[in-house]
């Protein structure tokens, strides 16, 4: 997945955004639904890498399952995982956990901004 992949991939999501808000770290990309963040990636790094919300049960599982997922980088090791985009995971696998990780942020907002997010 190349980095413009990968961005199309976490902008398809219903309502997401992408914003820079890290001063010190302007090149890295945050992709937001509302004002959550569910994805973050520096797009011009190599390898590329992009850090994900994920269920603690499944991050876990997803870590021993493959070697380029681990805990999450400078983020809540239980509740986020960061994979290195190398080829080892098929395009379908890295879609899937994007969409996850959008989920589970919206799962948190408020009735009235996911019912929002339904309409759109």
């Amino acid at each position: 997945m190349t980095p413009e992949e990968l961005r199309a991939v976490c902008l398809e999501q219903n309502g997401a955004w992408e914003d820079f808000p890290f001063p010190g770290n302007p090149e890295l990309s945050t992709f937001k639904v509302k004002e959550k963040i569910f994805a973050l990636s520096s797009l011009d790094a190599a390898p590329l890498r992009v850090s994900l919300k994920c269920e603690p049960e499944i991050a876990v599982r997803l870590r021993e399952a493959h070697p380029a997922i681990r805990a999450g980088w400078h983020l809540n090791k239980r509740h986020w995982n960061t994979v290195t985009l190398d080829g080892s995971l098929s395009e379908r696998t890295v879609r899937e956990m994007v969409e996850d990780s959008y989920d589970l942020v919206v799962a948190k907002l408020p009735r009235a901004e996911r019912l929002l997010l339904d309409r759109g």
